[in-house]
C-alpha cells in the first residue's frame, strides 16, 4: 500500500527539492528480522524510483504481511504498480 502527499508548503527543514520516503512495517509482517529485511528490500526498490517522484513529494510505503514471502522482483512490480497508480 502506498500513500503520496504533494506538499504545497515548502517550509519544512528538509530540502524542498528532495522527495522523502517512509516505510511502515508492522508486527503482522513478522518478527524483527523479517520486518527489517522487508524494509531493506523496499528501501532499495524505492531508491531506484526516487527520480520519478516530484520534488516536494512525501511517499509512505506500508508493507502488508505478504511482503515477507515476496521475492524482490515481486516487490519491485508491486511498488511500480502502486507508484503508477498514485502518480496518475
Amino acid at each position: 500500500m502506498v500513500h503520496l502527499l504533494l506538499e504545497a508548503d515548502s517550509s519544512t527543514d528538509a530540502d524542498p527539492g528532495v522527495p522523502r520516503v517512509g516505510f511502515v512495517v508492522s508486527k503482522a509482517v513478522g518478527n524483527s528480522v523479517v520486518r527489517n529485511r522487508v524494509k531493506r528490500r523496499l528501501r532499495h526498490q524505492a531508491r531506484e524510483r526516487l527520480s520519478s517522484l516530484p520534488g516536494s513529494a512525501v511517499l509512505v510505503v506500508r508493507a502488508l504481511p505478504a511482503a515477507a514471502e515476496a521475492s524482490s522482483a515481486e516487490l519491485a512490480v508491486d511498488l511500480e504498480r502502486a507508484l503508477d497508480r498514485v502518480l496518475a
